[in-house]
C-alpha cells in the first residue's frame, strides 16, 4: 500500500508514467494492476490529504480513472421510476454511511458487493457529518470512487447527500440564507460526482398547526425549491435522484396522510419553477427509530420496534403517487433478522451508519492507546454535551462520531494487518445485509436500469507535457460549453471556496493544511502534530 502524498504537478505526472496517460480529458489506463496496487492509493492520499491544484488534479485523475476501470458515477433515479411502476418488488437499496478511513471501509463494502452479486448500494454522508468528518464532498466521493478501483468493483457508484437538512434555528433567524446554504452544498455535491441528493426539509414542519396541509407546507416549498435547483445544475444525461422527507426521525410516526399532504404542495410549488421538472424518486418517513439508537446507562442500545406495518402502507402509497417507495432510517442497530423485513414491506432505501461505527471502534484490533486519545479528545472538547445523569458510556456514545474528523490522519495510517483484522469482522455483515435486502445476485437490476455516463468533468490548466501524452486543455468549444453543464457546478464550488472558506480560515487562524478546498465552514480542525 502506497501513502504518498504528491505536493507538486511534476510528482505526480510521475506516478502516472507507464501507468496512466493523460490526452486532453480523456484517461488510458495502461497498466490496471498498478493502478490497483499502487497509483490510487497516492491518488487517494493525495486527494485527503494534499492542496491546491495537486490535490484538485488528483480528485480529477480517480474520477476519470475510475470510468475508465468501469466504475462510473451513477443516479438510482431510473431504478427507482422503475419501482414506481411497480416493475420490481421486494428489493431494498442499502444506504451505507462512511464516515472515517473512507478508502478502506467502502472498499469493504465494495468486497462485499462482489462476493454478493451487488450493484444496488449508495454510499453517503450527511451534510451534518460532511462537517464533524472533515470530509467535504469532493473528498468523500473521490475517496469512494477510489476504493472501487482498488478493490475491483465495476458497476455504477452510487454516492448520495444524506439529510442536506435545513436547521430550523438558522431558518428561523434567516430563511434564505439557509436555504442557501442547503443549495450551495448540494451544488458542490454535483459537481463532485453526487448522482444522488436527499433534501430534509422536515425539520421545517410546523406542529404547532393542526392542518396537515399547513404543517407541510415550509417542508413541501423548499424542497420543491432544492429541487427545482437540482435540476438546474445537475449534468448533461443524467437525472440526479431527488429524496424527501416527511417526518423528522425521532418523533412522532409518519402516516399517508402526511405523505398525502406533502406531496400535493410539492407539485404545486415544483411546477412554479418550469414544466414536466422531474420530482422526488423516494420519501424517507419515521416509523419508529431514531438516528444511532437509543444507548442504555451501560453503554447496551436499547430495542427498537420498527413499525413495519405503516413503513410498507407509506411505500405502497408513495408508489401511488409515482414515487419509488419510502425509505427508513436509523435502521442499524436493529438485529439481523429485522433486516429482511424491509424488503417484505417493499420499503425502496434503507440508511445504515451506526452500527457499522461501532463495530470499528469496538473492534479489539482498534489500537487501545488510539481509542484513549480519541475518548480524552471527547472529554474536553465536547464537555457540554454530556448531560446531567449521563453515564460515560452514553456519552462517549453519544459524542464519539465527532472522532473522524479530528482523528482522520490516524485512522487512515494505522498499519495494514490492523485494518485487515477490523474489516474482516466488518464484511460479513455488510454481506448479511445484502442478502437480506435481496440486492445480492439481483445485479442485472441495477445494470438494466442505471447505464454510464461519460459525464464531463474540468481538469485544472496546469499540467506539464512530458512524454506519454499529458498536455495543457485545448479548450471548450461554445457547443461543448452548452452540452456538459456540471462546469457550472464547478464554478459554483470555487465561489463558496473564495467567498465562505478562505474568509473563514484567515478569521480562524487556520493554514488549511491538508484541508480539502471544500470543507464546510462548520468544520471543526485542531492540529496535532500535523495530523487531522
Amino acid at each position: 500500500m502506497s501513502r504518498t502524498i504528491h505536493e507538486s504537478i511534476e510528482s505526480l505526472v510521475q506516478a502516472l508514467e507507464g501507468v496512466v496517460r493523460v490526452a486532453d480529458d480523456r484517461v488510458e489506463i495502461l497498466n490496471a494492476d498498478v493502478v490497483r496496487s499502487d497509483l490510487i492509493e497516492q491518488l487517494a492520499w493525495t486527494s485527503t490529504f494534499g492542496t491546491g491544484d495537486v490535490q484538485d488534479s488528483a480528485r480529477w485523475l480517480i474520477r476519470k480513472i475510475a470510468f475508465a476501470m468501469g466504475a462510473y458515477p451513477a443516479s438510482i433515479q431510473d431504478l427507482y421510476m422503475a419501482s414506481a411502476r411497480g416493475e420490481y418488488h421486494n428489493v431494498t437499496t442499502p444506504a451505507i454511511n462512511v464516515r472515517g478511513d473512507t478508502v478502506e471501509f467502502a472498499g469493504t463494502i465494495f468486497r462485499a458487493a462482489n462476493a454478493t452479486g451487488t450493484k444496488q448500494l449508495l454510499f453517503e454522508l450527511a451534510k451534518s457529518e460532511n462537517g464533524y468528518t472533515q470530509q467535504a464532498p469532493a473528498e468523500f466521493a473521490s475517496s469512494v470512487f477510489a476504493a472501487a478501483v482498488k478493490y475491483g468493483y465495476e458497476g455504477p457508484v452510487m454516492v448520495q447527500g444524506d439529510h442536506f437538512q435545513a436547521n430550523p434555528k438558522k431558518y428561523a433567524a434567516d430563511p434564505n440564507a439557509e436555504i442557501e446554504a442547503v443549495r450551495k452544498h448540494a451544488i458542490a455535491a454535483l459537481a463532485a460526482g453526487y448522482g444522488n441528493i436527499d433534501i430534509d426539509c422536515s425539520t421545517l414542519v410546523d406542529y404547532s398547526v393542526s392542518d396537515l396541509r399547513e404543517q407541510q407546507y415550509p417542508n413541501s416549498k423548499h424542497t420543491a425549491e432544492l429541487t427545482a435547483a437540482i435540476r438546474e445544475h445537475q449534468p448533461e444525461g443524467i437525472t440526479i435522484s431527488v429524496g424527501a422527507e416527511i417526518g423528522e426521525i425521532g418523533t412522532s410516526n409518519s402516516t399517508v396522510e402526511d405523505l398525502i399532504a406533502f406531496h400535493e404542495q410539492y407539485v404545486e410549488e415544483l411546477a412554479k419553477y418550469g414544466d414536466n421538472l422531474d420530482g422526488v424518486s423516494k420519501v424517507s418517513v419515521q416509523t419508529g427509530t431514531s438516528h444511532g439508537g437509543v444507548v442504555l446507562p451501560d453503554g447496551t442500545i436499547a430495542e427498537v420496534a420498527v413499525d413495519f406495518d405503516t413503513l410498507g402502507k407509506l411505500s405502497t402509497a408513495a408508489k401511488e403517487l409515482g414515487i419509488g417507495g419510502s425509505v427508513q432510517h436509523g435502521a442499524s442497530t436493529l438485529p439481523e433478522e429485522a433486516f429482511s423485513k424491509f424488503a417484505q414491506v417493499d420499503a425502496v432505501e434503507v440508511h445504515l451508519a451506526t452500527a457499522y461505527q461501532n463495530m470499528y471502534l469496538d473492534s479489539e484490533h482498534f489500537p487501545s492507546e488510539l481509542r484513549e486519545q480519541i475518548y480524552a479528545h471527547l472529554s474536553e472538547a465536547h464537555a457540554s454535551e454530556r448531560k446531567e445523569g449521563m453515564s460515560d458510556a452514553q456519552f462517549y456514545y453519544k459524542t464519539r462520531k465527532n472522532c473522524f474528523g479530528p482523528f482522520k490522519r490516524e485512522m487512515w495510517s494505522l498499519p495494514d494487518e490492523t485494518k485487515a483484522a477490523i474489516y474482516a469482522e466488518l464484511q460479513p455483515r455488510f454481506d448479511l445485509v445484502m442478502r437480506e435486502l435481496n440486492v445480492a445476485n439481483n445485479g442485472d437490476l441495477a445494470l438494466k436500469y442505471i447505464k454510464p455516463v461519460d459525464v464531463y468533468v474540468p481538469r485544472q490548466q496546469r499540467w506539464l507535457r512530458p512524454p506519454g501524452g499529458l498536455g495543457a486543455d485545448p479548450g471548450l468549444t461554445d457547443s461543448t460549453k452548452r452540452k456538459h453543464r456540471s462546469h457550472i457546478c464547478m464554478r459554483a464550488v470555487s465561489h463558496y471556496t473564495s467567498s465562505v472558506l478562505h474568509p473563514l480560515r484567515e478569521a480562524k487562524g487556520m493554514n488549511g493544511a491538508g484541508l480539502g478546498e471544500e470543507n464546510p465552514p462548520n468544520s471543526t480542525y485542531r492540529s496535532r502534530g500535523g495530523s487531522i
